[in-house]
Order: C-alpha cells, then sequence, then structure tokens
C-alpha cells in the first residue's frame, strides 16, 4: 500500500490553514496597493538557462530541474526548471515588456516557488513568496518605501518586536578586500558569512577555510562582524565602502519619516548569499526565530543579463510560510480566521421539508450570508452539534410551527439564544448580530 503523505517538504493544506494563509495574504495585498504595486503573475517553470547562473554555485543546486520529455526523455537532460523565487522570472518580464511598461514599474507577486533544500521546521521544498520589486530608479526613497510596505504588513498582522537588518553589499565587498580575501573568493566568502545565524562564528571560520580564505583573512571579517565599530574600522579607507555607507546613512534617514521608523538597524553581519545582490540588503530577524521572515535588496545588473544593458531595480521577498509559522504558535490569528466559512446553518427539519430548507439557504445567501445546508433529517441535537463542530454560529430551524407561522427559529450557538421571527428579518439579524460580536458594539 502506498503512502498518503506528500513528498517532503511539501504539504496538504486543509481548511484552516488556507484560511490562516489567505488571511496573510489578504493584509499583503491591501497594504502593497496602497503604495502603489501593481499585480503580476508568472508561469511556475522556466526555461532552464532563465534560472541557472543567476543565483551562485548554492542556488543552482537548488533548482528543481524538469527533464525532456516524449521523444527526449531518454536524453535525461532538462530544459525546463521550476521557479527557484520570483525575481529573476521579473527581470525577464521586464527585458520581454519594455516598450509596454511604465518608466518606474513597481509590482507584487504571491506565487509559490520550489527549491530542492532539506526539509526542516518552518523550511519547505514548496512554499509562497509575497514580493514587492521597484525596477527604474537608484534612488534611495526606493528602499525607504519597500522598508515602511513591509514594516506596515508585519504591524497590520501583529508583529511587534521585529527588526528589519540593513547592510550593503559594497560594504562587505569593502571588509574582505580589507581583510585581504582574494576578489575571486568573494562569492563563497558571503555564502559563508550569510549562515552566521545557522551555525555561529566557529562554523563560518572552518567554512571560509574550507573554501580556500586563509585563517589570518577568517579572524580579520569575523572580528569585524562583531561590532559597528570594529566594522567601520576595518574600512576606513576604502573608498567605495565609504560612499556605500554613506548611502546607507541616506536610506535611514529616509526611513525616519516612514512606518518603519522603529524597525530598521544597520548590521554589519547581514550578507544574504545571493549573487545578484549590488546594492543595499535587508533581511527581517524575529526574536527566538531561526532564520527570517524575509529580505531583499538592490540588484542593478540582473535585468541586464536578459536586456543587454542594466536597469535599476530593487525587491523585497517576505516568507509567507514562516509568517504562518510564527503567528500559529504565537496564537496571533484573530478568532475569526478559525471560524468556518458559513455564517449559519440550515437545518433539515424532515425529508419533506428539503425543498424549504434549499429555498430558505437561497434566500439568506440572496442577503448576503454565507449558508450551509445540513444534508440529512437527522436529530436536531445531530445537527446543532455538527454547526458547531464546524465553528458555524447561527443554526436556522423551520419546523411545523414555524413553517405555520411564517417564522424562522435562529439559534445562536455560541451564546444558546434562541429566537423566532419574521423570514424577511432573519438575514439581517444574522449580519447585524455577527458584526456586533465582531466590533463589541450593542
Amino acid at each position: 500500500m502506498s503512502s498518503t503523505k506528500p513528498p517532503g517538504g511539501t504539504r496538504d493544506f486543509l481548511p484552516d490553514e488556507i484560511r490562516r494563509r489567505e488571511h496573510v495574504v489578504g493584509v499583503v495585498r491591501r497594504v502593497y496597493e496602497r503604495y502603489g504595486f501593481e499585480p503580476l503573475e508568472t508561469p511556475a517553470f522556466e526555461n532552464i538557462e532563465t534560472l541557472l547562473g543567476k543565483y551562485g554555485d548554492e542556488g543552482n543546486k537548488l533548482i528543481f530541474k524538469i527533464l525532456k520529455r516524449g521523444e527526449h526523455a531518454s536524453s535525461g537532460e532538462a530544459d525546463l526548471a521550476l521557479r527557484y523565487d520570483l525575481t529573476v522570472p521579473l527581470a525577464r518580464v521586464v527585458a520581454q515588456y519594455q516598450n509596454e511598461l511604465p518608466k518606474f514599474f513597481k509590482r507584487y507577486q504571491i506565487q509559490p516557488v520550489w527549491r530542492a533544500d532539506r526539509p526542516a521546521k518552518g523550511r519547505f521544498r514548496e512554499f509562497y513568496q509575497c514580493d514587492i520589486d521597484s525596477i527604474g530608479s537608484t534612488s534611495p526613497v526606493v528602499e525607504a518605501e519597500q522598508l515602511s510596505a513591509v514594516s506596515e504588513v508585519l504591524t497590520t498582522l501583529g508583529f511587534g518586536d521585529f527588526t528589519i537588518q540593513l547592510n550593503h553589499r559594497v560594504l562587505l565587498s569593502a571588509m574582505l578586500e580589507a581583510a585581504d580575501v582574494p576578489a575571486a573568493r568573494h562569492g563563497e566568502a558571503l555564502v559563508a558569512i550569510d549562515k552566521l545565524d545557522k551555525i555561529g562564528k566557529d562554523g563560518v571560520a572552518k567554512e571560509l577555510v574550507a573554501r580556500g580564505i586563509s585563517d589570518a583573512s577568517s579572524v580579520a571579517c569575523l572580528d569585524a562582524l562583531d561590532s559597528v565599530p570594529a566594522f567601520e574600522q576595518l574600512i576606513a579607507t576604502h573608498e567605495k565602502g565609504l560612499a556605500a555607507r554613506a548611502e546607507l546613512d541616506r536610506i535611514l534617514s529616509l526611513v525616519a519619516a516612514t512606518a518603519a521608523a522603529q524597525h530598521v538597524s544597520f548590521v554589519p553581519r547581514l550578507a544574504r548569499g545571493l549573487s545578484y545582490y549590488t546594492g543595499a540588503i535587508m533581511e527581517i530577524s524575529v526574536p527566538d526565530l531561526a532564520g527570517s521572515l524575509g529580505g531583499g535588496g538592490r540588484y542593478d545588473n540582473l535585468v541586464g543579463m536578459f536586456l543587454g544593458r542594466d536597469v535599476p531595480a530593487c525587491g523585497f521577498s517576505l516568507g509567507l510560510e514562516r509568517i504562518i509559522v510564527v503567528m500559529t504558535e504565537r496564537g496571533m490569528f484573530p478568532a475569526s480566521v478559525a471560524g468556518s466559512n458559513a455564517d449559519a446553518m440550515v437545518t433539515l427539519w424532515n425529508d419533506g421539508s428539503l425543498s424549504d430548507a434549499l429555498s430558505l439557504a437561497g434566500e439568506l445567501r440572496r442577503g448576503g450570508v454565507r449558508v450551509d445546508v445540513y444534508p440529512e433529517a437527522d436529530k436536531l441535537g445531530k445537527q446543532f452539534k455538527y454547526a458547531a463542530s464546524r465553528n458555524v454560529p447561527f443554526v436556522a430551524i423551520v419546523g411545523d410551527d414555524e413553517r405555520a407561522n411564517g417564522t424562522v427559529s435562529v439559534k445562536d450557538l455560541r451564546s444558546g439564544e434562541q429566537h423566532a421571527m419574521p423570514r424577511g428579518d432573519v438575514a439581517a439579524f444574522i449580519l447585524r448580530t455577527s458584526t456586533s460580536r465582531t466590533t463589541g458594539t450593542p
């Protein structure tokens, strides 16, 4: 008998889980649209050459390749690959539709991506990303707006203890040069440094040496990453490094006027391993969480790989799955998210009342109420128990007496109260009572 479990690193989403995800996505979408970002979707898979070489050697290993099909299946070669992130597909779209997009293109994209990674808590092979990207401007206003939008998403969801770490790729290059790390090893060094929070200082030191970087250079880098003063002392004479530090100060000064004012700070140890970053880099840190809730940065050269000329670009990606995991563990979801998709359930008095039950359900739906209909003429107690198990707050009963009087009895399963009322008043009563309970109004 074959296993009924989904493949490792993937999940089935049951109704409550989907409601939690849709709650988060709804907040993300509303906030991003308030900031002027427009929606975009791209295919689940891309031509393999579109993805290879864009994420560095580590990223290339995590791309899910799709083998050639049909008469070419026996070749064992891959020509397609599942989307690794939403940034490279965006760069392709910008190159493809350059004449149709506005001068400054701001988009948000909420779709699944796939990585051939080792599954762990909060880490999956198939997961959703929520991205914002701004194309066409080098202004630090872009970073400030994105930091503000992300901060507003998190605070709206109920997070208060997060920090968005800020650094600059040129600053890290300046540090590596000042520590005498060969230019050819910079990419590998950043991949190792990006693991500081996962494997610690000693683990990174070993990995740096294993990647061909001298002990002296490794020690110089790791000492500099211990504090802002130590970092700034190491790059004190590096012209490009100082210019990058001034750029970060400009971003921070602009952030002070936004919703992110209390949440953004310069953190020298932030590296982010993806090779396409060229400027400011950002990452969300939450206490007691291994890994981050999202991150991003400026990548002014990536679109040029498709277009033949560089186009300024900056983006931020929220890790939807991790946000949901943390919110679930902390009990951060509103009570309404755990409820049913039905506001009321119409009970079935007997087999002869089915048509009347369906008719009542239709009337309530036209009145704006979400309605389920119990399909069998079980005892009322059993029907009430079923409605309660699905968190349906109201049940509507049309028995012989109600039918004779042209009324409906509505039972509030939360309070236990039951009211008889004219059939035409039921929808308004359910909506009014539900609203008053949600808002606390009388």
